[in-house]
């Protein structure tokens, strides 16, 4: 069963975040081990670690244990967005052992990132489990649902397919200091297939039968994760990270201008 984003306290919390904040051994936390007897959970939360920092994360229960933790890599802090102000970012992208096989946790906008999607499969996934508390955006002429809504699902279809594994997205609903939620959770086949979608604007319930024949169907269909190659990956990103990269381009730029003879300066 998984749960939004955050959906112990709900998302606009700011500096409440240390008042709600959980532990690992919070009671909170060893009751909801304790309701996860029989089944695996998925909840979100704030996070409180051993050096009172404090993570948007989502912890993974099952049979009466707290079996896994993701902190979010990506916080958002633009638009209405202000994560980074409040919130600590996690450092590190794993899988564990979940229900659907080998499986990883991504939180709302670590799914905008294709890189973690891209780590998740080559360190095994079979699905990508994504907690969310994605907002309504407008409606573009021509659709009958919000334009945000729209581009989650076609990268949810899109991961979906080119890794040749399960999605798994959990959206919230209703409203929070004036934002609405759009809800329109849905399950994702690694054939980029819908198998089950929540209503719209509503609190929904979805459930799906799935196969776990399924990723390898996909992956011999198309064998991009067998033919990816690692090694000229890591070779490129070392240098773009090295060279400063586009976003460095600017400052190296800059670095680069040597000062004229007959320039003042200051030391």
């Amino acid at each position: 069963v998984v749960f939004p984003e955050l959906s112990l306290t709900g998302y606009f919390l700011k500096d409440m975040v240390s008042t709600v904040a959980l532990r690992h051994d919070s009671p909170e936390v060893a009751r909801l081990a304790e309701w996860s007897r029989g089944l695996e959970l998925i909840v979100g939360c704030v996070e409180e670690s051993e050096d009172y920092r404090f993570f948007n994360s989502a912890f993974v229960f099952r049979d009466g244990q707290l079996a896994h933790v993701h902190r979010k890599v990506y916080l958002p802090t633009y638009g209405l967005f202000d994560e980074a102000r409040y919130l600590a970012r996690g450092d590190r992208i794993r899988c564990y052992a979940s229900g659907l096989g080998r499986a990883a946790l991504l939180i709302c906008e670590d799914l905008w990132h294709p890189s973690t999607v891209y780590i998740a499969a080559l360190d095994g996934a079979l699905a990508v489990i994504c907690p969310s508390s994605s907002p309504l955006r407008g409606i573009s002429d021509g659709r009958d649902h919000d334009d945000n809504a729209a581009y989650w699902e076609l990268l949810n279809a899109m991961y979906a397919q080119t890794f040749g594994l399960f999605v798994v997205y959990a959206n919230r609903v209703g409203f929070e200091d004036g934002v609405g939620f759009w809800g329109g959770s849905e399950i994702v086949s690694p054939a980029g297939q819908r198998l089950a979608k929540a209503k719209y604007y509503e609190e929904d319930l979805i459930v799906a039968e799935v196969s776990l024949k399924e990723p390898r169907r996909q992956r011999v269909a198309a064998p991009l994760l067998r033919d990816e190659n690692l090694d000229l990956t890591l070779r490129e990103l070392l240098r773009i990270r090295d060279s400063g990269g586009v976003l460095g381009a600017e400052k190296s730029e800059v670095q680069d201008v040597q000062p004229e003879s007959n320039t003042l300066s200051r030391r």
